[in-house]
């Protein structure tokens, strides 16, 4: 087992202006779903997160094979029913025939929001050409921000560390809660009027 509980519970800084957060980790493997080895994907999310937030964040987690309608299931109802504000995805973003996790955010997203796609294959350019082989994406659905990243942790950590810099201000922007950083590991860019400190 990769030691990632289905719940975690964050309790963030004691002196966070932040808000309680809801993000959903989803990892999507026929591998790691069947037990064949243990996911490190979301374990690797699931560390950015606890190093990077200051405010205080419940993470749900699930591992589900490489199929469009269990991949859809698991993001709708995170987002619908468990009230996510984020939910981040890793694996399955290849050209490889059980590839889907695109087609499956693209499916219950309302907006695609093109700048993530366009900003992590630049960020994963920088480390290696295959890069241009990525589907990645990011998109909304009602007040949830939805995005992939890769499966492998190395690449997950050079992509999320740059990418999340935008991420707490979508949130806001969409009304979800007010996510605190921790500036030492990742700062949230926001306009100086939509900042709490």
């Amino acid at each position: 087992m990769n030691g990632l509980d289905a719940v975690s519970q964050l309790s963030g800084n004691a002196e966070t202006c932040g808000d309680f957060v809801k993000i959903g980790i989803v990892t999507v493997s026929d591998r790691a779903s069947r037990g064949d080895y243990d996911d490190e994907g979301g374990p690797a999310i699931f560390e950015f997160l606890k190093a990077a937030i200051a405010s205080p964040v419940e993470v749900h987690y699930v591992c589900v094979a490489d199929e469009i309608s269990l991949i859809e299931s698991e993001l709708i109802r995170l987002s619908d029913d468990v009230g996510c504000s984020i939910i981040v995805t890793t694996g399955g973003t290849g050209p490889a025939v059980r590839d889907v996790t695109p087609e499956a955010t693209t499916t219950v997203c309302e907006r695609i929001l093109d700048g993530f796609g366009e900003q992590m294959r630049a960020i994963s350019l920088r480390y290696v050409p295959t890069a241009i082989l990525s589907r990645q994406l990011g998109g909304t659905r009602g007040d949830c921000l939805i995005f992939n990243l890769p499966g492998r942790p190395k690449a997950i950590r050079e992509t999320i560390d740059e990418i999340w810099q935008a991420v707490p201000y979508c949130v806001d922007l969409l009304g979800g809660p007010y996510i605190d950083m921790i500036d030492s590991v990742c700062t949230a860019f926001r306009p100086k009027s939509a900042c709490r400190r």
